[in-house]
């Protein structure tokens, strides 16, 4: 497995400390953040999954704990929205350049709105390095200061 990705690069280019953490990826786990965070050996709500969503019909991304379920109706309160809803996987590759259960936050085809779950805002956290079995550790507030998010409360 390349530890290079579009994601990796860009916050090398950015200068944020991070580190690489690969793990066996399942393609039949039912939640793939649930399974990364216990192939790292790390609590899940330190282990942040990308969703890509729709806000009022324009593109978002969604950073939260892999233990938790993104609200539709706080996400669209977070963007201004009146309504939300997930993206369909194809659109969400198309959008990112990366394949479901890797796509990452970062570096992604086209830069989009993106928010992060407040409560995830813990001393480290992990979020997807751009490729199956690849998990980035950093800092939450370097997170998203690189994406240029908004820490937003998202969950249900």
């Amino acid at each position: 497995m390349s530890k290079a990705t579009r994601a990796t690069q860009a916050l090398q280019q950015a200068g944020i400390a991070f580190t690489l953490h690969s793990y066996d990826y399942d393609p039949n786990a039912e939640r793939i953040g649930l399974q990364a965070a216990e192939a790292i050996g790390e609590p899940p709500h330190r282990v942040l999954k990308t969703l890509m969503a729709e806000v009022d019909g324009k593109p978002v991304c969604v950073v939260i704990p892999a233990d938790r379920e993104v609200s539709m109706k706080r996400l669209a309160a977070a963007f201004g929205g009146k309504s939300a809803q997930m993206m369909r996987p194809a659109e969400a590759e198309r959008l990112t350049g990366y394949h479901v259960g890797g796509i990452s936050p970062f570096s992604q085809k086209r830069k989009l709105p993106t928010a992060i779950e407040e409560s995830a805002l813990e001393p480290y956290v992990f979020v997807n390095g751009g490729q199956r079995g690849l998990q980035i550790r950093l800092a939450p507030e370097a997170a998203r200061a690189a994406l240029g998010g908004k820490a937003a409360p998202l969950v249900a």
